[in-house]
């Protein structure tokens, strides 16, 4: 019997990166790079994207995934594309269903969903030219439960497990993976006080928690994922700080 695979370099292979101007994006960007893919980082906030592609030695495009002729542009600026990671997202409001905000549930779609659609229907004929394609989803345990005041992002991620799964299947027996990773509890820059509104609000979501994840242990998921051999799938990785044992369920000390 042949023995294993080996593990797949990322060397002469292209990786895309959405919403890479902060966070899991810009830390995935980092990783990838240090691992020797050729990186092209997407996202609105060109002067950070342009300071993080300088930093590691990758490619900034300007994207707004909410604009399909923005994602036309940027799909039109690649050569070659052989990992999408669909990074880009995020949640606007922490309102019960009650209270919706229907303009932050129409937010939370168009970024979460459908741009992660555009680029990826975008981008799909590139990956699967490439012969050895991925594209991952960065979801949310949001996508796997819901809980008080989670509407409209948990219906958001919900969508984004619902449609890699859908990819997965239709892709079968085609040369590219599909991956999904659904973190827990992350702590980054700007997640919760963009959904919260306030430093202090965001501050509470994390207190007495001890090392929640960070940015860079998601990103190390995901470059795990993708160094697999190709024949490995890693079809939904959830990941938790060992402080979260579900949704609900948080040790805090005091």
């Amino acid at each position: 019997m042949s023995g294993p695979s080996p593990a797949l370099p990322g060397s002469g292979r292209t990786a895309v990166v959405t919403g890479a101007s902060s966070g899991i994006g810009a830390a995935t960007a980092r990783r990838l790079a240090a691992e020797g893919f050729d990186v092209v980082v997407g996202a609105r906030r060109v002067d950070r994207l342009e300071s993080l592609a300088a930093d590691v030695g990758a490619r900034a495009l300007p994207v707004d995934l909410t604009d399909q002729a923005s994602v036309d542009a940027f799909a039109g600026a690649l050569d070659r594309v052989d990992v999408l990671v669909n990074n880009a997202g995020g949640a606007f409001d922490a309102n019960p269903v009650a209270d919706a905000d229907l303009d932050s549930w129409a937010r939370s779609y168009d970024v979460n969903v459908l741009g992660t659609v555009r680029l990826t229907k975008a981008l799909l004929p590139a990956l699967r030219a490439s012969g050895a394609g991925d594209v991952v989803f960065v979801g949310s345990t949001a996508g796997l439960v819901t809980y008080e005041g989670g509407g409209s992002y948990t219906a958001a991620k919900h969508g984004v497990h619902a449609l890699a799964g859908a990819l997965r299947l239709e892709l079968v027996g085609e040369p590219v993976r599909v991956v999904e990773i659904a973190p827990g509890m992350v702590r980054t820059e700007e997640f919760s006080l963009n959904r919260l509104g306030s430093q202090d609000r965001a501050d509470a979501v994390y207190q007495g928690v001890r090392e929640p994840l960070v940015a860079d242990d998601v990103a190390d998921c995901i470059a795990w994922a993708l160094t697999r051999p190709h024949h490995v799938n890693v079809d939904l990785l959830v990941v938790r700080p060992r402080a979260q044992a579900a949704q609900h369920r948080v040790a805090r000390d005091g």
